[in-house]
């Protein structure tokens, strides 16, 4: 079970928490559309600033987008101008009020997002994908990650006939729920097609209940709520 679904999705509520955080009762719909569409936006608008996740919250009023990105740099802009522009951009969107929070990647080499857009951007330039590959395994090992696995797939090397590659250094137990498993997919657009790339990045083990909904910018209400439309159930 652990080898074939997403290693995020199976720890959702035990180690990892949700990137949607609100309680939207009977407007659950039209609240995750546009949840899609914010994210949509912000990785179109911010392609080059290295973003990993948006965690998005609701109160009432407002809407508060949490950013995590390796170049904070590029989002805040000088003197903070581009924060404003981009909060202009997005009330458009949403029709509410918006709080932007920029958390900056202390290590991008921990973050399977990054680790597997810095590959794909590297094949598109045309360097050898088992250099981009082996370089970035490093990278991740070095930083202190206790295992990567990255599988590509596709017209490798422009070859006829496509195939699938795996490339894996440590230790990456998918099965084990209380593993700090980071994943993510991707693909890299080439002259002779596409290429999906699948990084897995393990951080260790973690024991204890972590704190699994962030609390910046939340009601009290809202804290206890998670984004399937009900407040969870509290355990005896």
């Amino acid at each position: 079970m652990g080898q074939k679904t997403n290693p995020i999705g199976l720890r959702l509520g035990i180690i990892k928490g949700w990137d949607s955080n609100w309680y939207g009762g009977k407007n659950f719909a039209p609240k995750l559309i546009e949840d899609d569409k914010i994210r949509k936006y912000l990785h179109a608008r911010l392609a080059k600033a290295g973003i990993s996740k948006i965690i998005i919250e609701r109160t009432l009023k407002l809407v508060t987008v949490n950013i995590f990105t390796a170049r904070p740099g590029i989002i805040i802009g000088k003197g903070g101008q581009e924060v404003d522009r981009l909060k202009e951009e997005l009330k458009k969107v949403t029709k509410k009020e918006i709080q932007i929070n920029i958390s900056e990647i202390k290590r991008p080499e921990l973050d399977a997002v990054i680790v597997a857009n810095t590959i794909a951007r590297q094949i598109e330039g045309r360097i050898s994908y088992r250099r981009a590959i082996k370089t970035a395994i490093a990278s991740t090992m070095r930083i202190g990650a206790e295992g990567i696995k990255v599988l590509i797939s596709g017209r490798l090397g422009g070859a006829e006939m496509a195939r699938s590659e795996m490339y894996k250094e440590g230790r990456t137990p998918l099965h084990t729920l209380r593993a700090d498993i980071d994943y993510t997919l991707t693909e890299a657009h080439t002259t002779y097609g596409r290429i999906g790339i699948k990084v897995w990045i393990c951080k260790g083990e973690i024991y204890g209940k972590p704190e699994l909904v962030p609390t910046i910018g939340i009601g009290s209400k809202s804290k206890q709520a998670g984004p399937r439309g009900k407040a969870p159930r509290k355990r005896r």
